[in-house]
């Protein structure tokens, strides 16, 4: 399995430790992010792991016309340059459309396609001609051995810097269920996997016109990818996920983010990885 260098200093991989991507869903206000930006890296210092900062300029994606998007691309960038900038930490972020990887390249490190677009190849390639680290998450109605394409899609632009993460499969209506055979399994395809544990929590479309989800069962999941083997974790994390814009039903409380770390760490350990 590759390893890949998110930036100088950070990188992931399997001889690596793990890294975690986290953060509010989408951008609520320029302070608001900065505050819990520094919060989370100050969490992640003290219990020593890796850490990019997540936050969406837009969520293109979400259930109703009428929910909350963000502040959009020039604004949005904007708040997460401030943040790597004056914080100090690397930033990973969604794209929609091919336009916007080039933009948002001069900022994030990371750019993620989401769930829903992982099958877009104009998308993908334009993320990979970035030469940005390119984390691809896998659709809820994808298996994990169709990832190889995506993977070939971002890879036919000579950019090897790829991730992969597991989210979720559509269950019935309403619903997600994880099948861990899907870590090991993405694994073969040679580069670095990533569970999202709390996006694989979400009930889509579940309170009507926005989605629910049963964030209680976080710590479940997220113990279980850490003791499977994954190289990294993502977690949407809000100071008060009840009065979050987007999302704060399967997002982690920012008072629970460091007795969690610590113990995933100690189940990493136990399994013998740094």
């Amino acid at each position: 399995m590759r390893t890949v260098e998110i930036v100088p200093g950070l990188e992931v991989g399997p001889d690596r430790g793990l890294v975690l991507l986290g953060g509010p869903c989408a951008i609520e206000g320029e302070d608001f992010t900065v505050a819990m930006a520094v919060a989370i890296r100050d969490i992640c210092a003290r219990v020593d792991i890796g850490f990019v900062f997540k936050s969406s300029f837009d969520k293109a994606n979400r259930t109703s016309v009428d929910s909350y998007r963000g502040p959009g691309l020039t604004a949005g960038l904007a708040v997460l340059a401030r943040v790597r900038d004056e914080v100090g930490v690397p930033i990973v972020t969604d794209i929609h459309e091919p336009s916007q990887a080039a933009p948002a390249a001069e900022v994030a490190a990371i750019l993620q396609i989401p769930a829903f677009l992982c099958r877009q190849t104009d998308l993908l390639v334009a993320a990979g001609e970035t030469g940005n680290v390119v984390n691809v998450k896998k659709g809820q109605f994808v298996s994990p051995a169709e990832m190889a394409h995506a993977v070939a899609k971002v890879a036919s632009t000579g950019n090897h810097r790829i991730l992969l993460t597991e989210r979720g499969s559509t269950f019935g209506y309403n619903n997600l269920v994880v099948d861990f055979r899907s870590l090991p399994q993405m694994a073969a395809h040679g580069y670095p996997v990533v569970f999202d544990a709390t996006h694989s929590v979400q009930m889509p479309g579940a309170l009507g016109s926005s989605s629910g989800g049963q964030r209680q069962y976080v710590p479940h999941l997220a113990r279980a990818a850490v003791a499977t083997g994954v190289d990294g974790l993502f977690m949407e994390i809000h100071d008060d996920p009840d009065r979050a814009l987007s999302d704060g039903p399967n997002m982690v409380p920012l008072a629970e983010l460091e007795e969690l770390l610590t113990e995933l760490l100690a189940i990493r350990r136990a399994t013998g990885r740094p």
